[in-house]
């Protein structure tokens, strides 16, 4: 009798256990419960989506994805790609076929097509008959290619701008003199370096630039380094002398060296934050607070590792909306109402480059201008 109450308690706290544990799994906050990407079928093709297209020079994925989708940047999704493919995806060739294979239960795809099969072996004759068919068939794309996006929009900034600590350049190698005391130096022009002895041959150079605030509490979240060009040791030594071998600014004296990198070979591919993400704009990188911006521009975003954002997710980019005034309120006795405008969604923005608390993104679509402070979230 004693082991059987013993058994039948038992059963009663495991059965209080898993429901305590199905509530826990139901009781989840509305804005937390779905954080999967959408499912293929979901992806919403163009009205006038054509079958193919030959892929031509100049065209990237996002732009061909145009063609097809009403969101391009959801092109690795109806491309059947893992998540593993997706952070390495291959790259198509100009002259290459892409086909939109729409019999695919109703979940479009986009494949390269092949050429029909060739029957090879015994001829064709009672018993022995092939049957030949068109098919629209997968294929490892090449590796040499287009790019996912425009590269040459975002390929001098891969290495720069870098965004760095108050005072996180003070210790760094400095110029300290030029060549016949001038005041700015362009490309050719020869310096003296102090503290590069112990580094390579190749160096950026940089100058602190403005602080980048969030728009959102105000706060620092580190200061933005101006990238003024490359320059190489021509004799050691200390100082080292030095010669300018790319310039985008003038280099003078003060202006601050980082030992120049090679960037590592980066697939690009969109993809939306698998959970709800919300930022703000900080600014146009090297522009004013007051600058606005378009397709292809360079911003600068308040959100970074920290807060989940990668490289390559996609953002939308919204107006924040306006704070009016009832029209008719002087109508009335009542107090003036006053009505919140919505958000206005007008652009996409691809995250190309993360700090911890600052990322870099290239505007991939832009209606409207884009001014600092408007927001982007998960699209």
């Amino acid at each position: 009798m004693k082991k059987s109450i013993t058994a039948l308690l038992a059963f009663c706290l495991w059965f209080c256990a898993a429901g305590t544990r199905a509530q826990q799994q139901t009781d989840v906050p509305p804005q937390q419960a779905d954080t999967t990407p959408p499912r293929q079928a979901d992806v919403p093709l163009r009205e006038n989506a054509p079958d193919n297209y030959v892929v031509e020079k100049g065209d990237t994925l996002w732009s061909i994805a145009t063609k097809f989708l009403k969101d391009p940047w959801r092109w690795p999704e109806v491309w059947r790609m893992n998540q593993e493919q997706i952070r390495n995806p291959h790259q198509i060739a100009p002259g290459s076929v892409i086909v939109l294979d729409r019999t695919s239960g109703g979940a479009p795809q986009l494949r390269l097509q092949q050429p029909a099969p060739v029957a090879v072996g015994r001829p064709s004759g009672p018993g022995n008959t092939v049957r030949l068919s068109p098919q629209v068939r997968g294929e490892p794309l090449p590796a040499e290619g287009i790019s996912a996006i425009p590269s040459n929009a975002i390929e001098p900034f891969l290495t720069e701008p870098l965004v760095i600590e108050e005072a996180g350049l003070a210790k760094a190698p400095r110029v300290i003199a030029t060549q016949e005391s001038r005041v700015h130096l362009g490309l050719g022009g020869i310096a003296y370096v102090s503290g590069v002895d112990k580094g390579g041959n190749v160096w950026q150079v940089y100058r602190p630039g403005k602080p980048l605030i969030d728009p959102e509490d105000n706060k620092t979240l580190g200061y933005e380094a101006v990238f003024l060009g490359v320059v190489r040791v021509t004799r050691p030594g200390e100082p080292a002398t030095v010669q300018i071998v790319s310039s985008k600014q003038e280099i003078a004296t003060g202006d601050r060296l980082v030992a120049a990198v090679t960037p590592a070979p980066i697939q690009h591919v969109p993809h939306s934050p698998r959970t709800f993400l919300s930022g703000r704009v900080i600014g146009l990188y090297d522009g004013l607070a007051t600058s606005e911006g378009g397709k292809f521009s360079i911003v600068s975003i308040n959100k970074g590792v920290r807060d989940g954002l990668e490289m390559g997710h996609v953002l939308a980019l919204y107006r924040k909306g306006g704070a009016i005034a009832d029209p008719e309120s002087g109508k009335s006795r009542d107090r003036d109402l006053v009505f919140q405008l919505p958000d206005e969604r007008y652009g996409l923005v691809y995250i190309f480059r993360t700090f911890d608390a600052v990322s870099y993104a290239l505007v991939m679509e832009s209606s409207r201008p884009l001014t600092p402070g408007d927001v982007v979230r998960t699209p």
